[in-house]
């Protein structure tokens, strides 16, 4: 019996069921029922550029749960190390409703949730010398002081075996507050190899919170980070190492979702990683990447194959025969 190749990622978190509403839900409005979750998005991305990725983490013994691993199988994550919970907790839920033009609201139902109970010991197994990223969001510390020493334990681990840890700080102001966010994460992104923020959220993960935003960078390099991605949405990104920063525009594409976009980025970026680019290459996969997240509805739905990377260089009104 041959054993399988090992993971290229493993990415660690929290997958929900996703109701997402045309319109007001207390009007009734059609939903749709599907699954989301930042690491569980970067993963299908992943995926889908031909990567072999896992994810870890808690689903309820409901049918719910049995929603997110059947899309993750499908979507060729392995879910092997995930767990069913067996005492009673559900698995998350979020409501999404588009407001007015392209507002959306995203409502969450995760407390007390299976994923919340996340362990060490469910993230550990997982990770092992052939694992060549591990990935992280600041959005599981906020679950339960349980899921940040799972997160924590599992950036400490991939250190001594020699992976990268990629931590994208996407904070959820609706999970918990900038104090306590800052808390869990000051720890947590000395451990990062590759630091994923906004420019509003690199004070939560600097040790001096004060700093303007290039010398919140250079801070976080000396302390041991090999680079720092910022995105800035329709605007770009720039990724900077000790070698300098490289900045990128957006790909101009019309936008229907932003949902998921910043999943679909990092996602790209890690796929550039792993095949060796440049940060000049990394950036471009990234924002191409993230281009195809916003031309559809959904968090992860219009995510690109490897061979769809090189549609959006197609003049207008290419047709493919």
């Amino acid at each position: 019996m041959t054993s399988s190749p090992p993971l290229d990622v493993v990415t660690v978190g929290e997958t929900m069921a996703a109701l997402r509403a045309t319109g007001p839900v207390r009007l009734g409005a059609p939903m749709r029922l599907s699954v989301a979750g930042a690491e569980a998005n970067v993963a299908i991305g992943l995926a889908r550029l031909g990567h072999r990725t896992g994810w870890v983490g808690r689903v309820g013994d409901d049918e719910f749960g049995a929603l997110v691993l059947r899309t993750l199988r499908a979507e060729q994550v392995d879910v092997s190390h995930a767990r069913v919970d067996t005492e009673g907790r559900p698995t998350g839920l979020l409501a999404r409703e588009d407001r007015i033009a392209d507002l959306v609201s995203v409502t969450y139902y995760r407390s007390g949730s299976a994923g919340s109970t996340l362990r060490p010991s469910d993230v550990l197994p997982a990770l092992n010398p052939g694992v060549r990223i591990l990935h992280l969001t600041g959005i599981t510390p906020a679950l339960s002081s349980e899921a940040a020493e799972a997160v924590h334990a599992a950036a400490a681990r991939a250190g001594e075996l020699g992976i990268t840890v990629c931590l994208d700080v996407n904070y959820r102001a609706r999970l918990w507050s900038p104090a306590e966010a800052r808390d869990a994460l000051l720890p947590l992104a000395r451990l990062a190899d590759v630091l994923v923020a906004s420019a509003d959220e690199l004070d939560l993960v600097g040790e001096d919170s004060s700093l303007p935003e290039g010398e919140a960078i250079d801070a976080l390099l000396a302390q041991g980070c090999g680079e720092v991605v910022i995105t800035r949405g329709g605007d770009g990104a720039s990724a900077t190492t000790a070698q300098g920063t490289v900045s990128m525009i957006a790909r101009r594409v019309p936008v229907v979702d932003v949902v998921g976009a910043g999943d679909a980025f990092v996602a790209g970026y890690l796929s550039g990683l792993l095949d060796g680019l440049d940060v000049e290459g990394r950036l471009h996969r990234a924002t191409t990447t993230g281009a195809f997240a916003v031309t559809s509805r959904g968090d992860w739905e219009g995510l690109p194959t490897r061979r769809d990377l090189t549609l959006l260089d197609q003049p207008a009104g290419t047709t493919l025969r």
